[in-house]
């Protein structure tokens, strides 16, 4: 048997730093740092992040032009209860493409998160009131509408672009869609059609309750009841029209 070789101090001095090291946390190669280890997705509250994973396929990547309708509206998010945003991101729309996002509704966030994005759709894309702009109907309806009456205030408000049935029609040398159209109004929630009588669609050029691009010279801003009215005659265009 040969001799053991003996270990120079230098040599000892350099492997008790070595396992110190080690001993301190020393990662082996491949197995990552707790910087680059990647968040859970239910631990993620970052408001752009969760938005453009999760909404602007359909909303659109700055919250318009998207086949949903438009979330960068400081309109809408003006008269929106905060209440209602975290509901609807909750419980979804039945009826309607907008699926519930709450886990508890089989969706893919945690009620944390669906907070982040109803707070954050108003920090991002609200804005405060001006004085100057007529009282904003409601968002959610107030009493009933009347269909008849609907006629007349959608031959006023609406008819020059969307035509006298709300079967589509021109501005200039835009094509405006058609309202009176079973896709359409099977996509839309009643209380997607009153949100756009009050909010318009900006993103598309369609004016606002108080808007008078297209309108008559004469007209005056949609009242609470106009707008109630212009629901339920859109809403009885629907076959059948629902409640």
């Amino acid at each position: 048997m040969s001799p053991c070789l003996p270990i120079s101090p230098s040599v000892r001095v350099a492997a008790l730093v070595a396992l110190a090291l080690c001993a301190q946390g020393c990662t082996p190669p491949g197995k990552p740092t707790p910087k680059t280890v990647p968040d859970r997705p239910d631990a993620l509250v970052d408001f752009n992040l969760l938005y453009a994973t999760h909404c602007s396929g359909c909303h659109g990547a700055d919250g318009t032009l998207g086949p949903a309708p438009p979330l960068n509206d400081p309109l809408f998010l003006r008269i929106v209860p905060d209440a209602e945003l975290v509901k609807v991101l909750t419980e979804g729309r039945p009826g309607t493409p907008m699926a519930p996002f709450d886990q508890k509704k089989g969706g893919p966030l945690t009620a944390a998160q669906v907070k982040v994005l109803a707070d954050g759709l108003k920090t991002k894309w609200g804005a405060p009131p001006t004085s100057a702009a007529p009282d904003v109907p409601p968002y959610t309806l107030t009493g009933t509408g009347d269909v008849e009456n609907g006629r007349m205030a959608f031959a006023m408000a609406c008819a020059s672009c969307h035509g006298d049935k709300g079967q589509g029609g021109k501005t200039g040398d835009q094509s405006v869609g058609a309202i009176n159209d079973p896709a359409y109004l099977a996509l839309s929630s009643n209380q997607v059609l009153r949100r756009y009588v009050i909010t318009g669609r900006p993103d598309l050029g369609m004016p606002n309750y108080a808007g008078k691009t297209g309108r008559p010279h004469n007209f005056s801003a949609l009242t609470a009841q106009d707008v109630a009215d212009l629901t339920a005659l859109l809403n009885s265009w629907r076959s059948p029209a629902t409640k």
